[in-house]
């Protein structure tokens, strides 16, 4: 299939810069798959179609607020640095802005209270061992980090809560689920009274999630590798509710693809996984029922598995639809449930 295939026109105007004043009051367009019919709700309406026979499944990764500025010892001058993923606990793979002021050895302070060594360097990517004086890194950089927004958002976040969701839990992403974003506490308790199961799982977002597939052929896009775990509980649950005839909905695209990683011959196995799975149209879900996702960029890998999971054609006429309607796109978008 060609990239061209998930292309669509979208007014710039119609990209949300900032998210919805309640969470829950976002729009909800229910796509089913089986007759196409297409409702427009809003989000909150979601707690009247879930029973006790729904699984959700959500990924309760927590963003870092990773995008620091630091300046080579003895040197004036700042350096963006984008912290991707945490290798050990004071070591973290990173990339910066420019990449080539830094060298294997060099000292980079980045407040009174820390400073990292770059221990190794590539084409990509840095490595880099943090020290902190007092307190975590966690802390410091909740002081002096930035969260990452994606390049569409130009507009300044005044509430840093409202990048995570309400159920965001374990650090370590540079992106959030921003399907889960629609979620309030409130709405949870609902969701829960009405019988419906919710089970967590992790996948860390790196950048390479904003990275735009860039082959005609979207068979040739290699997809970057994000880290994600199932925990041994996750997985007993994840598997009886399978078993029990429940619908498994996954509350956005980290989720199916943590799912569909970590399953085989339909069956969830435990596990810490590095994955790069591509989910396009003619590869088969094998544990996810239904999903719950944001609308995506177009000729993006979130798209195509929008398209995997919906039928091409099908997806390109709600996207299509949404626009007509007005909705709202992206990160701080509304909501798109396919049942």
């Amino acid at each position: 299939m060609k990239t061209s295939d998930f292309f669509y026109e979208l007014p710039n105007e119609l990209i949300a810069q900032s998210p919805t004043e309640e969470r829950d009051k976002s729009r909800l367009m229910i796509v089913d798959r089986k007759t196409g019919k297409i409702e427009h709700k809003i989000f909150s309406d979601i707690v009247e179609y879930l029973g006790p026979n729904d699984c959700l499944v959500i990924n309760n990764t927590k963003v870092i607020p990773c995008r620091v500025y630091c300046h080579k010892e003895n040197c004036s001058g700042n350096i963006e640095v984008l912290l991707l993923h945490r290798k050990d606990l004071f070591i973290y793979e990173a990339i910066a802005k420019p990449m080539k002021r830094i060298h294997i050895g060099e000292k980079l302070i980045f407040s009174d209270n820390m400073f990292a060594v770059c221990k190794h360097k590539d084409d990509s990517i840095l490595l880099l061992q943090f020290n902190v004086k007092e307190g975590t890194l966690e802390a410091e950089l909740d002081k002096i980090g930035n969260v990452p927004l994606p390049p569409y958002i130009t507009k300044k976040l005044e509430d840093r809560t409202r990048y995570q969701t309400v159920y965001a839990k374990i650090s370590g992403s540079a992106a959030a689920p921003t399907a889960g974003f629609h979620f309030t506490k409130d709405l949870f308790e609902k969701i829960k009274r009405k019988g419906v199961q919710i089970i967590e799982v992790n996948l860390e977002i790196g950048l390479g999630t904003f990275r735009p597939v860039k082959t005609e052929n979207i068979e040739d896009h290699k997809m970057h590798s994000e880290y994600c775990v199932v925990s041994e509980n996750s997985a007993k649950l994840l598997n009886e509710a399978k078993r029990n005839g429940k619908r498994i909905i996954a509350v956005g695209t980290t989720s199916v693809r943590t799912l569909e990683t970590a399953q085989k011959h339909g069956e969830i196995i435990a596990g810490h996984y590095n994955t790069n799975i591509f989910l396009y149209p003619g590869k088969k879900f094998n544990f996810v029922d239904s999903i719950i996702t944001n609308f995506h960029l177009p000729e993006s890998t979130l798209i195509m598995l929008v398209s995997a999971f919906l039928g091409t054609e099908k997806t390109i006429e709600c996207y299509n639809l949404a626009v007509k309607e007005k909705y709202r796109f992206f990160s701080f978008g509304d909501a798109m449930w396919i049942k």
